[in-house]
């Protein structure tokens, strides 16, 4: 069956996380994405795979920049230049979608903002991802995941009671970002075929992140409540915590919503008279008396494997979830069963597992049809079957550097 996103075409302006995931999710299910770099502005991620310099075309070989990058065509074009603003152009004239990442003023600095880009296709989907937006007083400041979750209140409500604000140490403003790139261009596409006009979208990564927040900014609106952190805790329910189990390093996670839950969480601990102690019977005595009850979870918890009590505690109508290792995802019986692990290759980096398109659509399933993209790997492809340019002056772009075949390491430490 054809993929959902087949036949649209997606020119790729994005570098690092947030737009390189969100640009291979319209890979994933059928968009053709053509990742466009610079000489010397390449994606940073290419440098961070831990690869020694001395390896052959150490750059293609990223993990990181791998798994972000797969689905998509490669080819170099300085922007910087005239003739490689000249190239960009025609190609957005037979392209769907633009999406860029960079700082909020560098797309009007290389003449390639949305009235540029308009004027040349007026039905381009048009998305920009900058960390605090296109307005605002800090729309210039530049953004990562390092100081994104700060500034979206998200690391103000983490950590434990009485103790120092907790960055995640996942920056999540950058998946989350990613993961809504293809709402915003289903939209985009959605208003296309409405009004047959195209769309710019401004989607600023501080925004899109202060949305996980949202029930801490409503009750301060509402009530002028403002809430401690309170770890892995819960404000209402008790128990909500995460306990030990047997083993090294290992957890579980355990929640009680109600009265029934509970009663099935003592029954489970084979101490179904804790449910009708007067200190545990109701929701509030629970609330009311945590430390305590923790400790008698704790004291059963650590007598099992963290499987073995979700397990248990499931079967028993009981929230509870193992803290899985990465290992023990990729090993998971649930995940394995549902085919979420693929067998990748790529002929630098080599072989491994990485996940499956994450939407399963029973008619128009996604899939990993190409490897990350190799540096200009696709070069030919783009200026030859793309633009129609002649052997004579794709010669020339090379001689002048406005495209190259190895990226500028001294630009890139």
């Amino acid at each position: 069956m054809t993929a959902p996103l087949a036949g649209i075409r997606v020119l790729d302006l994005t570098m690092v996380w947030a737009g390189p995931m969100g640009t291979r999710l319209l890979g994933d299910y059928g968009a053709e994405v053509i990742k466009i770099e610079g000489p010397k502005q390449w994606d940073l991620l290419r440098g961070l795979g831990r690869m020694p310099r001395t390896e052959e075309r150490w750059y293609n070989k990223s993990a990181y920049f791998n798994h972000n990058n797969r689905n998509k065509y490669s080819t170099i074009l300085d922007l910087q230049t005239k003739r490689g603003r000249e190239l960009l152009l025609e190609l957005v004239s037979i392209s769907d979608v633009l999406v860029e990442n960079y700082r909020a003023d560098v797309m009007q600095k290389l003449e390639l903002g949305y009235e540029e880009i308009k004027a040349i296709n007026p039905k381009i989907i048009y998305l920009s991802m900058p960390g605090h937006g296109k307005t605002g007083p800090e729309s210039g400041y530049v953004t990562y995941g390092t100081n994104v979750e700060q500034l979206a209140g998200l690391v103000s409500i983490s950590g434990y009671e009485n103790g120092e604000p907790t960055k995640t140490g996942f920056s999540y403003g950058d998946p989350m970002s990613g993961t809504a790139t293809p709402a915003a261009i289903a939209l985009g596409l959605r208003q296309l075929r409405l009004t047959g006009t195209g769309v710019f979208i401004d989607m600023a990564q501080r925004e899109n992140l202060t949305c996980l927040v949202g029930e801490y900014l409503v009750d301060y609106s509402m009530n002028k409540t403002l809430r401690n952190p309170i770890g892995n805790r819960n404000s209402q329910f008790a128990p909500h915590n995460c306990y030990p189990s047997a083993g090294k390093n290992r957890w579980v996670t355990i929640a009680c919503e109600n009265d029934e839950q509970f009663s099935n969480l003592c029954r489970a601990m084979e101490q179904p008279d804790l449910a009708k102690d007067p200190r545990f019977k109701t929701a509030e005595a629970r609330k009311e008396n945590e430390d305590l009850l923790d400790d008698f979870i704790r004291t059963w918890s650590l007598t099992h494997g963290h499987y073995e009590t979700m397990y248990i505690l499931q079967r028993e109508g009981v929230l509870a979830g193992a803290v899985l290792t990465i290992p023990e995802i990729m090993s998971d019986p649930q995940m394995r069963s549902r085919n979420v692990w693929t067998e990748h290759s790529h002929p630098d980096a080599g072989t491994w597992e990485m996940e499956t398109p994450p939407w399963l659509m029973s008619r128009t399933p996604g899939s990993v049809r190409l490897p990350a993209p190799g540096y200009a790997e696709h070069n030919e492809y783009v200026f030859s079957d793309l633009l129609g340019l002649t052997a004579l002056e794709i010669e020339t772009l090379y001689k002048e550097g406005i495209t190259t075949l190895s990226p500028d390491v001294k630009s890139h430490i």
